[in-house]
């Protein structure tokens, strides 16, 4: 357990951003001179995440400027960020409580802004902090709550890589590596989709971690392999230096101290000239391993007491656990068996602290609940029930007779009121089928008469056009327009009530089609009553003849008009009219 966690904490050393090209940083001190103040701390903050690993004296001011700024100006999205961005230079420093103290104040922050991806941001970055302090439970409930946030409101999927590699580490802090390799395929299969090579060699060091403890180390070599090439192609010496030392880790745990110890000096180099305690702190323990398989244990307590005093200053209680450890099999060595047992008790009360059943539990109900929330719902409702009826029976002392009677009568009672309920719903079903049915014919019949009407308005207007037809023969001669003449207007007259016809129509059409005239007018507020009929006849699919029948005008002049509504109701050339007006 004690190596494992060791390792585990180099995963969450790598997740910072880290930039080498000085004419990235120049140019952006060059801009934020020039810039207005509040964006100035949005520049500040790009800066902190280029420097904080490579000039942390640099990273240190701007930081201040960036706080001091955020807080004149006293928008909480800035001061928000400049406290995340605080955390993240604490944690950096391995300063872990001033960093929670940070984290805090920045979830906070956020949650007053109803800005709940910067709470997940916040919480996925604490998760390293809270794992470091040995607060396992802590780590993996911010994971999880980062992972339900993005994947409920985040489109950017490569957030969930960060949140899915953290759940995967605290479980494989558990030893619990089946489950830790399922999230680690998750992130894998979100950074190849999302074509993200940053991200892929993250998960390429987790999925290598994650076969070094399986003991698959022919299959964990190639992951770190294809890290250090990538890392060396863009210039990343902080991340270059952590997969030197993870690679280091699979030859040493492969009996290859020959090959495994140059990794560790590279690593244990590049740390130094970066000035990364905490780098430097993991190789030398590495180192020490070495030195105590080399039977030189003076010189292994020697860097493993480096490696220690680094835990105690910076409050990484999940690594000293594994530190004291360390010192008490240095100590052994040297048969100094009063030290070795000081230090022994001393990680054996840290490690059950840590490890002890009841967070152990926790851990695990916070897995159980993230994976199966509605289940797990059940079960507690399930759990109250229980406790409720343990309650009563203690309360109860009566005989097993009288308990007897007691649940007989309850079941039956229940028995009855879910009878009684089963029938209430029966007849309400009955009720609404027969209303339902109602309505049907109601439809069934508006719908004979809408299109009866719409027969009668077409062979009513084809029988007005053929009236006009002979009215103008008639003309021609003049004996004959004398006889029919007068008869032929009142019968005009008699069919040509359109507008009472009309309303008829309307009224139907109406109806069975809900109320379509007064979402038309929603539509287009300045349409005519006219267009308002062409509508409803393109919604009846009449033909254009047909319509034009209607109207008392040629086809032509329906096509016209049919251009000038879709116009009116803002459709384009490519729209069809008589579907839009169907989906209405």
């Amino acid at each position: 357990m004690n190596f494992r966690i060791l390792f585990l904490a180099l995963f969450f050393v790598s997740y910072g951003m880290f930039a080498q090209q000085q004419k990235v940083i120049d140019s952006l001190e060059t801009v934020v001179s020039k810039q207005a103040d509040s964006l100035k701390v949005y520049t500040y903050s790009e800066l902190i995440q280029l420097l904080v690993r490579s000039d942390i004296e640099k990273a240190t001011s701007y930081l201040d400027k960036e706080i001091t700024l955020a807080t004149r100006l006293g928008k909480p999205e800035l001061l928000a960020r400049a406290k995340m961005d605080a955390g993240n230079y604490y944690s950096v420093k391995a300063d872990f409580i001033a960093a929670e103290k940070a984290y805090q104040e920045a979830s906070e922050l956020y949650g007053k802004n109803n800005d709940s991806l910067g709470v997940a941001k916040v919480y996925n970055n604490m998760t390293r902090v809270l794992f470091y302090q040995g607060n396992l439970e802590g780590a993996l409930e911010m994971a999880l709550e980062a992972a339900k946030i993005n994947e409920r409101l985040n489109p950017n999927k490569t957030e969930l890589i960060g949140n899915y590699l953290s759940i995967g580490n605290t479980q494989s802090a558990l030893g619990r590596y089946k489950s830790s390799l399922a999230y680690y395929q998750k992130a894998e299969k979100i950074a190849l989709e999302e074509g993200s090579p940053l991200r892929l060699a993250q998960v390429r060091h987790n999925l290598g971690e994650n076969m070094k403890w399986l003991e698959r180390y022919q299959e964990a070599l190639p992951y770190f392999e294809q890290n250090i090439a990538y890392y060396e192609s863009i210039g990343n010496e902080f991340k270059l230096a952590n997969t030197y030392n993870s690679l280091g880790t699979v030859y040493f745990e492969m009996d290859s101290i020959q090959k495994s110890k140059p990794y560790f000096e590279k690593s244990y180099a590049i740390s130094k000239k970066l000035g990364s305690q905490q780098g430097m702190a993991f190789n030398a323990r590495n180192l020490g391993r070495i030195s105590l398989k080399n039977k030189n244990p003076q010189k292994a307590l020697d860097y493993y007491i480096v490696g220690m005093n680094h835990s105690i200053a910076s409050n990484s209680k999940s690594i000293l656990v594994a530190d004291y450890n360390n010192v008490a099999s240095a100590y052994v060595a040297l048969g100094d068996y009063k030290n070795a047992y000081l230090y022994k008790e001393k990680y054996q009360q840290l490690n059950d602290s840590i490890y002890k059943k009841e967070n152990i539990d926790k851990l695990s109900e916070l897995e159980i609940k993230y994976q199966t929330e509605k289940k797990e719902a059940e079960i507690l409702l399930q759990d109250k029930e229980i406790k409720t009826l343990n309650l009563q029976a203690k309360n109860d002392q009566l005989t097993k007779t009288l308990f007897g009677i007691g649940m007989f009568s309850f079941l039956a009672i229940a028995g009855l009121l879910y009878f009684g309920f089963k029938q209430r719903i029966k007849k309400n079903k009955i009720a609404q089928e027969k209303q339902e049915a109602v309505l049907k014919q109601e439809i069934a019949f508006k719908k004979k008469e809408l299109t009866s009407q719409t027969l009668h308005l077409v062979q009513k207007n084809v029988f007005i056009q053929e009236l006009k037809e002979n009215l103008e023969k008639i003309k021609q001669s003049p004996e004959l327009f004398k006889i029919e003449f007068r008869r032929l207007v009142l019968l005009l007259k008699k069919e040509s009530a359109e507008d009472k016809d009309w309303e008829v129509f309307k009224s139907y059409f109406s109806e069975v089609h809900n109320n379509f005239d007064i979402r038309l007018k929603e539509i287009a507020n300045d349409i005519s009553e006219k267009e308002i009929r062409l509508a409803s006849f393109l919604r009846m699919n009449l033909e254009t003849k047909e319509i034009a029948s209607m109207f008392n005008v040629l086809p032509d002049s329906v096509l016209k008009s049919k251009y000038r509504l879709k116009k009116k109701l803002g459709l384009d050339k490519e729209q069809d009219l008589g579907a839009f007006l169907n989906a209405i």
